[in-house]
């Protein structure tokens, strides 16, 4: 088993309309080059300033007062869980339609997913959500897919009914709002990626954990450092994962664009939004009046799978960088056979993964990208 990572780098350099926009976002690497030197010259490599600065800024960009910065967004999601207890044998109430991290953070504390089918949004459908509580339910994970916040009134509702926490899933959701109120402030924890792809990002693995109550907040800088209180002694016995100095400083140099990159991302796909909608045979989201989407992808459904391969093909033989985010939904993945889901079993989120496509929608795709995107897509069902 090799590192797929170099080789799918070189693949979607052929394009030339790419998701891959890191090269343009970080041309001006030079004057992070120049803070690195600081850090260097100072050792100030583990939980240094810069973390700190990060924290601070975080804080205060989403109106927070706890925020703990981490290794990932995968250890966001499972050290959040640890810090409520989730243990082996409970059970985590989440959407099949996610990123494999959002599972492995809860199968990884040995804790069991429940899945709950989703809703035209591409989001956990909290009409369902009820049905799956038992005894065993110690938590519920929503993911804001994409970057559009779940429908958290009803989610919060149930919550308090039950009195199950929320975890929320905002990887996607840096500046998302639901109802102006943030992805990752409804919760008991709001958990962000700062993976290299994400809207917010630096240059590796990262990730940040909003918190609500002072309990968690002191539970949670325990379990990223270790347990460790200073240097020598030892609360409990935690985890290796601290934001590195460096890449908090990626972050924070990053975070002074966080506004426009995440207006371009709006702009673009409503764009993409007006172009699409005149073909019968692409469905569109609905947007809501009281979400603030970001986009951190922009994806769309055609009538059927054939249609969409065929469509991806079409696309990328025209040189743009056409996407499935993500083929085949948690259930059915090999990894999750022990707990013998079936084809079927959540008919939305196969549906759904059968048939969209994602575009590139960030801030380095001009008006001119868009309209040959459109162009070629006018072309294909022309051809058809």
């Amino acid at each position: 088993m090799k590192n797929y990572l170099p080789k799918q780098y070189k693949k979607d350099n052929t394009f030339i309309i790419k998701h891959n926009y890191l090269s343009d976002q970080f041309r001006d690497f030079n004057i992070i080059l120049k803070k690195f030197r600081k850090i260097i010259k100072n050792n100030d490599f583990t939980l240094g300033e810069e973390v700190d600065i990060f924290e601070n800024n975080i804080k205060k960009l989403l109106n927070q007062k706890y925020v703990v910065a981490v290794g990932s967004g995968t250890d966001a999601l499972m050290l959040s869980l640890k810090c409520l207890g989730v243990k082996e044998g409970d059970e985590v109430i989440t959407t099949p339609y996610t990123f494999y991290a959002t599972i492995g953070a809860i199968v990884t504390i040995g804790a069991k997913p429940i899945f709950v089918d989703i809703d035209d949004d591409y989001n956990i459908d909290p009409e369902k959500i009820e049905e799956k509580i038992t005894k065993k339910t110690k938590a519920i994970l929503p993911v804001h897919w994409s970057g559009r916040v779940c429908e958290m009134n009803q989610i919060l509702k149930i919550s308090k009914k039950y009195k199950i926490p929320i975890v929320e899933d905002s990887c996607h959701g840096i500046l998302a709002k639901y109802n102006k109120k943030f992805a990752g402030s409804f919760g008991d924890f709001g958990c962000f990626s700062l993976h290299p792809l994400k809207n917010l990002n630096v240059w590796g693995d990262g990730g940040f954990v909003v918190i609500k109550k002072k309990k968690h907040f002191e539970q949670m800088m325990l379990l990223r450092n270790h347990g460790l209180v200073g240097r020598n002694k030892n609360l409990i016995f935690g985890y290796n994962s601290r934001l590195d100095t460096l890449q908090a400083c990626v972050a924070n140099h990053l975070l002074k664009k966080i506004k426009f990159l995440t207006k371009m991302r709006i702009k673009n796909a409503l764009k993409f939004d007006n172009g699409l909608k005149k073909f019968k045979n692409i469905i569109l989201k609905k947007r809501e009046y009281n979400l603030n989407e970001v986009f951190h992808l922009y994806e769309f459904r055609l009538k059927n799978s054939k249609l969409r391969n065929n469509l991806i093909k079409h696309l990328k033989n025209n040189k743009i960088d056409a996407k499935i985010h993500y083929p085949v939904p948690m259930h059915l993945q090999p990894a999750s056979k022990i707990y013998k889901y079936k084809n079927g079993d959540f008919p939305k989120a196969e549906q759904i993964a059968n048939t969209t496509i994602s575009l590139p929608v960030h801030e380095f795709v001009k008006d001119k990208d868009i309209n040959y995107i459109l162009k070629k897509i006018k072309s294909f069902f022309n051809e058809g």
